[in-house]
């Protein structure tokens, strides 16, 4: 008896927890759009995708983090375009046709999320990047005196 319920146990844990974490669920949208702005943030640790409408009204939003990536594994490509990509059917839904792209930093996300965006077939306008540039950064400290 006591076997038994060592067995049950096993198969119950070898289920996933929950199911939504890998794919994102898709909400009916709220209003239709036409043309969206996509931003896009990419650092070494993490994608952020934010859709908005042309008055800066945020429409959705993902991360590779919201997707159940996890640590060094949120900052790669791969990561990128799944987020791109849950972000596209959020926009298909709505009714975008094209977008235009802002993106913002130095990661590896940066590409792969707009050719997510490209293969569900939304179309992109134009392309601008307002990565922040240093114009010369804080002073240094004074050296060492030993």
């Amino acid at each position: 008896m006591a076997e038994a319920k060592k067995a049950e146990k096993k198969v119950a844990s070898s289920e996933p927890k929950n199911p939504s974490a890998s794919t994102a669920t898709v909400k009916a949208p709220k209003r239709k759009v036409d043309a969206a702005t996509l931003y896009v943030q990419s650092t070494y640790n993490n994608t952020l995708c934010l859709l908005t409408d042309s008055k800066g009204n945020a429409l959705a939003q993902s991360s590779s983090g919201a997707l159940g990536f996890k640590g060094a594994k949120k900052g790669t490509p791969f990561a990128a375009a799944k987020v791109g990509e849950i972000l596209a059917d959020k926009a298909k839904l709505m009714g975008v046709k094209e977008v235009s792209v802002v993106i913002k930093g130095v990661g590896s996300g940066r590409e792969s999320a707009v050719r997510s965006f490209i293969t569900k077939g939304i179309g992109i306008s134009s392309v601008k990047d307002v990565t922040p540039v240093p114009h010369n950064g804080p002073r240094p400290k004074k050296p060492r005196r030993v």
